[in-house]
């Protein structure tokens, strides 16, 4: 559906997307996730043809967004970070305007969208009376009046309080089910909650590109163990497992207040070299101690973990 080949983008100097390639399949949400600054906002407007590569080429559904222009922006529905609406336009009006710039009837595309959107009850409102949820959702409903294939949506979720987060993306998920979406943020819970892959880009270059359950097996490789003692306090724990071969790093954690062990145990959270294994020693210490075992847990990377060493050259690139 989507093929973008070796896209590169200048801004005199200044390289803000760096050869970056991908391909998107029918049917897929797949979230464009990077830091700002990292490139994400100028890739997605030279796939939707609003800026043109500085080299490199794209293409949708066969067509090049440069070359065919008008055939292939015809399959796509774009909304920026902020939905550039006309504010002093009633909502119903500025939505048959959209239709008719479309070619589109009215009559027949403002009801159904307005149902899918959740934004009938703000029909007949001013634009700029909106909340700013309601505004995404006019946005959106702009962005769906040409019944696109592919919509393609940047921060839609930026400056929501947490109840329109939510109603945006139940919103998003719904519209999922029947056309490709390419979704921009830099919020990892909305990727984990929304997408079926994660491209993740920083400094113009793509860092990892994976079906969103298979990211953390493919680059989540740093394990870390919480482990909570009793009989002892954190520093001996510190000391007791610093010097075993294997573990990078021991640093006590404070239990919250209404934890059961809370004062009851020790506990400190240990960083393990990958493809080590440490707990059967672990165990072999704090029995030679006497210092009872309330827990001793795994904790693999999370999606936050990934991102961040991804972002920041840890890894390199994938």
């Amino acid at each position: 559906m989507i093929e973008a080949s070796h896209l590169c983008r200048d801004f005199g100097d200044f390289r803000a997307v760096d050869d970056v390639s991908f391909s998107i399949q029918t049917g897929e949400i797949v979230g464009l996730l990077g830091p700002n600054g990292a490139g994400k906002t100028t890739t997605m407007r030279m796939v939707t043809g609003f800026l043109t590569p500085s080299s490199g080429t794209v293409c949708v559904d066969g067509l090049d967004i440069t070359a065919d222009g008008c055939a292939a922006k015809n399959k796509i529905g774009y909304m920026p970070e902020s939905a550039p609406l006309y504010g002093d336009m009633i909502t119903e009006d500025y939505l048959a305007y959209v239709a008719r710039m479309y070619g589109k009837d009215p009559e027949e595309r403002l009801p159904r969208f307005a149902r899918l959107c959740g934004i009938g009850a703000v029909m007949d409102k001013n634009i700029s009376d909106l909340s700013r949820g309601y505004r995404q959702r006019v946005g959106l409903a702009h962005a769906l009046m040409n019944d696109p294939e592919i919509l393609i949506l940047d921060e839609p979720t930026g400056g929501l309080d947490p109840n329109q987060i939510g109603d945006v993306r139940a919103l998003i998920k719904e519209i999922g089910k029947t056309r490709t979406v390419i979704l921009s943020t830099h919020i990892l819970s909305e990727v984990e909650m929304l997408c079926d892959r994660v491209i993740i880009i920083a400094g113009g270059k793509i860092k990892a590109d994976s079906p969103t359950e298979e990211l953390r097996s493919r680059f989540g490789h740093n394990v870390t163990l919480r482990l909570s003692a009793a009989g002892c306090q954190p520093d001996g724990l510190c000391a007791l497992l610093a010097p075993m071969d294997g573990v990078l790093s021991v640093v006590p954690e404070t239990p919250a207040e209404n934890s059961p062990d809370a004062g009851a145990a020790a506990t400190v959270v240990i960083r393990v070299a990958e493809g080590r294994e440490v707990r059967p020693e672990i165990f072999r210490r704090l029995a030679a101690k006497n210092w009872p075992v309330f827990e001793l847990s795994v904790m693999r990377d999370s999606l936050e973990d990934i991102f961040r060493t991804l972002t920041t050259g840890g890894n390199g690139d994938a």
